[in-house]
C-alpha cells in the first residue's frame, strides 16, 4: 500500500503545505491572486509532476540501451478552452533532447516519454472520489 500524501491548508491565504513521507513541498497563490508567492501553485506543479515523469522515463529509457543521453529539458504549458457543453485543457510539452545520439535514438527516446505514468493517468479516465471523515 502506497502511503498518503497529506495537504493542509491554516488560515494563512493560500499558503499550503504538501507532506509526503520525510517530504515537504509549499504551494501557494501568485501575490496578485491573494498568495505570498511562496511556491508552485497549483497547475505549475501538476505540469511539473507530468514533465518529471517524461525526463525520468526518458533517462531510464535511455539508461537501460546504454545510449549517451547528456540532458532532457521539458517546458510545458497549458491552455483551458471552454465551451457550452466543456472544458479542454491542452497542455504543450516542448522536449529538448541532448546528447551524441542519432536521429532514430532521439526519436525513440521522444515517444517513449507518453509512456510515463504520468501521462498515463492524464490521458485516460480519471475519476476522483471525495469524502469527509
Amino acid at each position: 500500500m502506497t502511503k498518503d500524501v497529506i495537504v493542509t491548508i491554516g488560515k494563512e491565504k493560500y499558503t499550503t503545505e504538501i507532506n509526503f513521507d520525510k517530504h515537504i513541498i509549499i504551494v501557494d497563490e501568485p501575490e496578485e491572486l491573494g498568495g505570498k508567492d511562496r511556491g508552485f501553485s497549483p497547475t505549475p506543479l501538476l505540469l511539473s509532476s507530468l514533465g518529471t515523469c517524461k525526463a525520468m522515463t526518458m533517462r531510464m529509457y535511455a539508461d537501460r540501451k546504454n545510449w549517451p543521453l547528456e540532458k532532457v529539458e521539458v517546458r510545458l504549458s497549458s491552455e483551458v478552452k471552454k465551451s457550452e457543453q466543456q472544458q479542454t485543457t491542452f497542455i504543450r510539452c516542448h522536449i529538448i533532447i541532448s546528447g551524441d545520439l542519432t536521429l532514430e535514438q532521439k526519436q525513440r527516446i521522444y515517444r517513449i516519454a507518453d509512456k510515463c505514468p504520468i501521462h498515463k493517468i492524464l490521458t485516460n479516465p480519471i475519476i476522483i472520489e471525495s469524502n469527509m471523515i
